[in-house]
C-alpha cells in the first residue's frame, strides 16, 4: 500500500530487492524496490497486476544487515522511524552500503547523501557522524501525531550511531529491552 510507515519496505530497498509483478494478459515486468513506491500510498503496481515475487539478491560475505524500528510502544507498533542498513566493510572501510528509512519521507526512501559520506571513508565514529550529519540533505520528515519531525531526524541519525556501535563494539548495549 507504500505505507511511508511500513517496515518491510525499507528493508527491500536497503537490500537492493526487486519486485516482479505480473498481468492477467501474461504480461511480466520486474522493478526494483525503490522504483517501486512513487508517491504518498501510490506504487508502480498498474491495473490488473499483481506482486508475483519479491527477489532479494543474497549478501556478500563482507557484507552485514541491520534494522532498527522505533515506535512508542515495544511489540506491535507502528513504526514512528524504521532503518534498514546493508553495510559492506574491507579491512574497517566501507566498501559498499545501501541505506533506506521509512517514517523519514512521503515513501520509504534511500538516503543518498548519507550513502555517499560512508562510501570509501574508515568506518569511524567521526564518520558515521558525518553520515547522520548528512541525513538532512536526504529527508524533510513531517510531524504527526506519532512523532515530530524533530524527533524523527534525531533518531534517524542517533541510529547511524547505533550502526557504527553494533559493528565496531558489539559488547556496548546499544538497545533497551522491556521486562
Amino acid at each position: 500500500n507504500a505505507s511511508p510507515i511500513g517496515d518491510m519496505p525499507p528493508c527491500l530497498i536497503a537490500l537492493d530487492a526487486t519486485v516482479v509483478l505480473s498481468s492477467a494478459d501474461g504480461g511480466r515486468r520486474e522493478i526494483a524496490a525503490e522504483d517501486f513506491f512513487l508517491d504518498y500510498r501510490k506504487t508502480d503496481l498498474r491495473a490488473g497486476e499483481i506482486i508475483e515475487a519479491v527477489r532479494i539478491p543474497h549478501m556478500a560475505d563482507h557484507q552485514t544487515f541491520h534494522v532498527y524500528k522505533v515506535s512508542k510502544r515495544f511489540d506491535q507498533d507502528i513504526s514512528a522511524v524504521l532503518g534498514a542498513y546493508r553495510l559492506g566493510l574491507d579491512g574497517g572501510r566501507v566498501t559498499d552500503v545501501r541505506i533506506a528509512h521509512g517514517g523519514m519521507a512521503a515513501t520509504p526512501k534511500r538516503a543518498p547523501a548519507c550513502e555517499a559520506a560512508l562510501t570509501g571513508k574508515p568506518w569511524t565514529a567521526e564518520t558515521a557522524q558525518a553520515a547522520a550529519d548528512a541525513l538532512a540533505r536526504d529527508y524533510a520528515p513531517i510531524s504527526d501525531f506519532r512523532a515530530s519531525a524533530g524527533y524523527r531526524a534525531t533518531v534517524a541519525a542517533n541510529l547511524i550511531r547505533r550502526l557504527h556501535l553494533q559493528t565496531t563494539a558489539p559488547a556496548i548495549v546499544s538497545e533497551v529491552m522491556a521486562l
